[in-house]
């Protein structure tokens, strides 16, 4: 890989458009990712928010869900948010019948946490090594506990709403809908450190 990341944004619902603006502002090359050719061709994938069960439902029709949870325990770095942090979850607490996560952060998450749709609300959020943000919390989950490997990076209200384990980031909140593409910046810098550990 050059000295451009190619990040894909997983397609199948959710703000793709959002995020995909959001990675080229933070150096990227954007791609939609709808098949497992296009999954195999990035070097990074974004989980945008949406319905996190229609989402996982979608990526089995689609054929993704394996490669999925084979590039992410391959070491593939994914940013999961709101819904995609869901699905990033090796357990979640309440899930719908049918529901399957792809896992790859030792944390237990409950779903829409913070409300309903109409009990969305923003909210300044503390994250370490990024500063103030924004944060759009829309029907979001948050973290009721991690493993021993995660790493809280936020918290609103005393819950936990962003993590990160390895090269797996995920937060509650979507910061693709603020124009402040210093999460996005956050995880390309995890990308490029993952490529230049890669080529040593």
């Amino acid at each position: 890989m050059g000295t451009t990341p190619v990040i894909g944004v997983l397609a199948l619902q959710g703000d793709v458009r959002e995020h995909l603006i959001a990675l080229a502002a933070a150096d990227a090359v954007a791609r939609p990712v709808r098949r497992p050719e296009e999954l195999a061709e990035v070097d990074a994938l974004v989980i945008p928010g949406g319905e996190s069960t229609t989402i996982s439902k979608l990526a089995v029709l689609f054929g993704l869900l394996a490669p999925l949870r084979e590039r992410v325990r391959g070491g593939m770095p994914v940013y999961g948010t709101c819904a995609g942090l869901i699905l990033l979850a090796d357990k979640i607490l309440d899930p719908r019948s049918g529901q399957e996560t792809i896992g790859g952060i030792d944390m237990i998450v409950r779903r829409n946490a913070f409300g309903r749709q109409n009990e969305s609300f923003e909210a300044s959020v503390e994250v370490a090594g990024v500063g103030p943000v924004e944060g759009v919390f829309i029907r979001a989950p948050w973290v009721e506990s991690v493993g021993a490997e995660a790493e809280v990076l936020a918290e609103h209200e005393g819950h936990i709403v962003a993590v990160r384990q390895g090269d797996v980031l995920a937060t509650s909140f979507h910061p693709e809908l603020t124009g402040d593409h210093r999460m996005h910046g956050l995880f390309v810098e995890m990308v490029r450190e993952k490529a230049a550990a890669g080529s040593r």
